[in-house]
């Protein structure tokens, strides 16, 4: 039974990877109508709400694309940077999503920020807490492991309102500011979607993990009584 929720675990992620890549390797050889880059895209829609002060910038890596809210900066991979194909048009737009989000204080994103330090502890600390739990036999240090870790699931679960507003915001703007046309609507929906679901599957993974931990810490304080 435990090599099949092992198998569960590893795999959704796998699964979901495999998903965003190809998406994304298939539509990034698909140019645009509008022939804009990505950089482009992203600088029109953040010109177009107003968001003068945001810059984009180019970035190193594959999909390393992503919004900083200290710096206000749109960072754009290489290749989404300078290209204009529909993948490069659908991150670039998401990404500026998050710019929209940023500027509009939207309550989810203000949340995740708020959690950030939390759940960074939370994630470096938890396993430490919960290892010496198992392996000792003590069920108050694997108790805090998995308080530790209920604040990084809760920061999983409250990122995916923020990537799928972000998404939704990228569509509409791309359809209203005429980027897109309605023959690009389709794929450029499945891009979004494939990256989407990474957030999904991480989020259902942490919290199976963290319901198994939950079990094992019922079972380990029954045995103590």
């Amino acid at each position: 039974m435990y090599l099949i929720y092992l198998a569960i675990i590893i795999l959704i992620p796998i699964y979901a990877q495999m998903r965003v890549r190809s998406a994304y390797k298939k539509y990034s050889q698909v140019p645009s109508s509008s022939r804009m880059t990505g950089a482009q895209v992203a600088r029109q829609i953040l010109d177009q709400n107003g968001l003068y002060n945001v810059t984009v910038e180019e970035t190193r890596g594959v999909l390393s694309d992503h919004y900083d809210p200290r710096s206000k900066t749109v960072r754009l991979s290489s290749d989404n940077f300078h290209g204009h194909s529909v993948a490069g048009t659908a991150v670039a737009a998401h990404e500026v999503g998050h710019a929209i989000q940023d500027q509009q204080a939207y309550s989810f994103l203000r949340i995740r920020h708020a959690l950030v330090p939390v759940a960074s502890l939370g994630s470096n600390l938890s396993w430490i807490l919960i290892l010496i739990g198992i392996f000792a036999n003590l069920s108050g240090f694997l108790l805090a492991g998995i308080v530790f870790m209920a604040a990084a699931v809760v920061f999983q679960i409250v990122t995916l309102p923020v990537e799928f507003n972000a998404s939704s915001r990228a569509m509409d703007q791309v359809v209203s500011l005429g980027i897109i046309r309605n023959d690009e609507e389709r794929e450029t929906k499945k891009v979004l979607n494939a990256a989407a679901l990474t957030y999904v599957a991480a989020a259902a993974v942490a919290v199976l993990e963290l319901v198994r931990l939950i079990l094992i810490y019922t079972g380990m304080t029954r045995s103590e009584d």
